[in-house]
């Protein structure tokens, strides 16, 4: 017994031996490299090179009674029309940007891109392509995605929102009447793109005016409008940025929609920089977060305009969306205001206008009125609060 007991004892031991002696062979293999070998390796900087990462902008609203504010933009464009960026950077730019939802609204009657080197599409028939492209894109970053078009004639812009196919549309290309009664008959929400465009038209342009004369609401427009044809009008819009006093009263009185928009061609950071709170955007009040329910907002009117630190849009939402961002309270020396969003309100009480920061508070004196400037609800009328 002890002979055999030496002799597994002697196995055992010769077997961690050679065990460890593997293992030290292995370390040395894969050691970190001798001095004089350093040079033949390569060194990582990514860690020090690359830019902290910034997460996505949260943009805070609170909700406005049984409705929730969602943040969008809905006129924007690619490489499919005249834009000069891919449908999938138009997502990642909206979800930098803390949107809930956007709609690419490439045109369909002008697309100066198809058969570049870029696109390498020599020839293409289905306008359904940009939204295709982007859409598992924002599925996957939780965006809700509009299906959207442009149509574009030289004298005034028309784009089509929640339509289910844009190559019947396209279909009627010759017919701009058609092509909006095709777009409704998909459900759609047809709006006017920035109504000031018709400064660029032709003297003697058949829908349009004479450089410099004042805006009108055109007779043809007038005409789908009555057919019900016409649900809103962006009343800020296009790369210069423009705000149409005149096109928000046009909404008040023909119960139509406002809206505000980018009509963005360019990078998101080449035209606004990052996350920029005052480019411009349109503010939802819909039932839940989905496509659905933005649908119903808008026939129901029930959007705001932001845009350079204006609030613009009907009466009665403006007003509601007022009350639910700011707090105000009685005090013994008169009220203190409380900003719960991240909006900027200037309030004028009694001659004197007060700032009232995003997610701030200020104190003023006792009033019995408050006059918000800086949120209109028609031609350069601001917001009255009475108190």
């Amino acid at each position: 017994m002890n002979t055999r007991h030496c002799f597994l004892r002697r196995i055992i031991l010769l077997t961690i031996a050679v065990s460890l002696s593997a293992s030290c062979l292995f370390a040395q293999d894969n050691a970190a490299p001798k001095p004089e070998d350093a040079n033949l390796f390569p060194v990582v900087y990514g860690n020090k090179i690359h830019p902290e990462k910034i997460p996505p902008r949260v943009i805070t609203i609170p909700d406005v009674g049984e409705y929730k504010v969602l943040k969008g933009d809905f006129h924007m464009h690619t490489l499919f029309s005249d834009g000069s960026v891919m449908p999938k950077q138009r997502v990642a730019e909206a979800v930098d940007n803390g949107f809930d939802a956007i709609a690419i609204n490439d045109h369909i009657e002008y697309r100066p891109n198809i058969g570049s080197k870029e696109l390498q599409l020599a020839k293409n028939d289905d306008y359904n392509l940009s939204y295709n492209l982007a859409k598992p894109a924002a599925d996957k970053s939780k965006l809700i995605l509009v299906r959207g078009a442009e149509i574009t004639k030289s004298e005034w812009h028309l784009n089509a929102l929640f339509i289910q196919d844009v190559n019947p549309i396209a279909a009627e290309m010759d017919d701009w009447q058609k092509m909006v009664a095709v777009a409704v008959e998909q459900g759609g929400f047809v709006f006017w793109n920035h109504p000031n465009w018709t400064d660029t038209a032709p003297d003697k342009a058949p829908f349009g005016r004479k450089k410099g004369e004042p805006m009108r609401f055109f007779a043809e427009m007038d005409e789908i409008y009555k057919k019900g044809h016409l649900h809103g009008i962006e009343v800020f819009s296009n790369s210069a940025c423009i705000y149409n006093p005149i096109a928000h009263d046009w909404c008040n009185e023909r119960d139509l929609a406002v809206i505000a928009n980018t009509d963005l061609h360019p990078s998101e950071l080449e035209r606004f920089g990052r996350q920029n709170l005052r480019r411009p955007m349109t503010l939802i009040l819909a039932k839940e977060r989905n496509l659905e329910s933005i649908k119903e907002a808008f026939f129901a009117k029930r959007t705001v305009g932001w845009a350079a630190d204006m609030i613009f849009g009907r009466q009665p939402w403006v007003e509601k969306l007022f009350r639910s961002c700011v707090r105000i309270e009685k005090t013994e020396s008169g009220l203190t205001l409380q900003n719960l969003s991240d909006i900027p309100c200037i309030i004028e009480a009694d001659g004197k206008a007060t700032e009232l920061p995003p997610q701030g508070s200020v104190s003023i004196s006792p009033a019995k009125k408050l006059t918000v400037t800086n949120w209109l609800i028609g031609t350069y009328k601001p917001l009255e609060i009475t108190l």
